[in-house]
């Protein structure tokens, strides 16, 4: 079975949230599954060392998740407009997939979630797209044929599946956005089968 990395962070499980509603959408597809996995915390304590294995959710992401997957969906909670920092150091890792050209060729798709409308939704999806377009990755984001991107009142690009949590911080997406991440991760499964047959 041909797979598909969901790769993520989450601090309060919105995030998580689109991760699985995109797996989903990845898991419709005949043919290809999600492989989920998250990233771990860092920290300004230069002794601090994560667990080996994450107390709950998906395991920690591996330098061979990029390899041997067929596609890449990336997710992050938005930090003043751009991705979070553990998953900026994951990718900051992966010189050697870069130049071995491990992910050219292959489909990647983004996923965000803020607080607010306007938190920095586009300019986070934006910053997660810059590194894999140097490492030679095709783009997928949602066109405005899914009825809900003109409609939703809540999370919801072109450039990627998002979630607004409210001030409340509420992780539960809406329907809207639910279709939307479940839309993203069936095109992404669509476009990654495509490149590779």
């Amino acid at each position: 079975m041909k797979e598909i990395l969901v790769l993520y962070y989450s601090r309060h499980g919105s995030v998580l949230n689109l991760a699985r509603q995109i797996g989903r959408g990845i898991d419709s597809v005949e043919g290809v599954a999600a492989r989920i996995r998250t990233v771990p915390p860092v920290s300004a304590v230069c002794e601090a060392v994560a667990p080996a294995v994450p107390g709950s959710g998906a395991p920690y992401a591996e330098a061979r998740d990029l390899e041997e997957c067929i596609g890449l969906a990336l997710g992050s909670p938005t930090r003043f407009g751009n991705m979070a920092a553990p998953l900026k150091y994951f990718l900051d890792g992966s010189s050697p997939q870069w130049l071995s050209g491990a992910l050219s060729g292959k489909p990647a798709s983004v996923f965000t979630a803020t607080t607010s409308q306007h938190g920095g939704q586009e300019s986070t999806l934006l910053s997660m797209m810059l590194p894999l377009l140097h490492h030679g990755m095709f783009i997928v984001g949602l066109p405005y044929s899914e009825p809900d991107l003109a409609t939703t009142p809540d999370g919801g690009t072109p450039y990627g599946a998002s979630h607004v949590t409210g001030g409340d911080g509420n992780p539960n997406l809406s329907e809207p956005e639910a279709r939307l991440a479940f839309a993203a991760g069936r095109r992404l499964a669509t476009a990654a089968l495509k490149l590779t047959n």
